[in-house]
């Protein structure tokens, strides 16, 4: 039987489903976005700065789209932009994939604990699907991903549908992000979030709980009980 897909499986002291951000939260995917958007807007003769490419991360990828249009000469439409990034970040993941810190260890515990889990991210399916190949089949029993949404983080719907589409009670799950876009997304959908900020701070979120790292974490230190919807975050 496969854990991943085993709806009652997960002890009541487990959470029911964990929801995984991917791009900063499970790979680190980041370095290689930015490096599309450099690579991009410098073939359309502009520059592009580290400052401009951190407004981006956790943004649904048409908001980020546009914001390259309104910054850089590049002149494709926002669709010809995703498409562009993604295919280069895809390449990127082809040679290797770079994994967080105590991600993979903790998907893995996870799995064989009978925790169910979804893939929450804004990356559009091909970017997703490349990641989801790096893993066990039947790690993530459901994918929602920035092309099957209609509004993207912040907004809840992502989570929301991630919670609809497994069937579980929002309380008993637990997300992982690691931008405050992704983090505001899970916390509007009423899910127990830890904050894992990489790449951009984490503010203060009431609802979340921030941690330096997933390394050493295992599926019972995600207790929805300890990372309830009103708990304060802390440093």
């Amino acid at each position: 039987m496969n854990p991943a897909s085993t709806a009652d499986a997960a002890p009541r002291d487990l959470p029911s489903a964990v929801l995984w951000d991917m791009d900063g939260t499970l790979v680190d995917t980041e370095p290689y976005w930015m490096l599309a958007e450099h690579e991009l807007v410098e073939s359309f003769g502009g520059t592009w700065s580290e400052e401009l490419a951190l407004q981006l991360v956790g943004n649904p990828l048409l908001v980020s789209a546009q914001f390259i249009l309104d910054h850089s000469p590049v002149d494709l439409s926002a669709e010809e932009i995703v498409h562009r990034l993604q295919a280069r970040v895809v390449e990127q993941i082809g040679v290797a994939v770079p994994w967080r810190p105590g991600a993979r260890e903790l998907l893995t515990d996870c799995r064989t604990a009978g925790v169910r889990c979804a893939l929450v991210t804004m990356s559009w399916t091909a970017l997703a699907g490349a990641v989801v190949e790096a893993v066990p089949e039947g790690s993530f029993e459901i994918v929602v991903t920035g092309d099957r949404v209609i509004h993207g983080k912040p907004h809840p719907e992502p989570y929301e549908t991630a919670v609809r589409e497994l069937g579980v009670a929002t309380a008993d799950c637990v997300a992982l992000e690691d931008s405050p876009t992704g983090v505001r997304s899970a916390v509007a959908a009423r899910v127990p979030t830890l904050a894992i900020p990489h790449v951009v701070d984490v503010p203060d979120i009431a609802g979340a709980v921030t941690v330096p790292s997933l390394a050493g974490l295992t599926s019972s230190d995600l207790l929805p009980t300890t990372l309830g919807p009103t708990a304060p975050a802390r440093p």
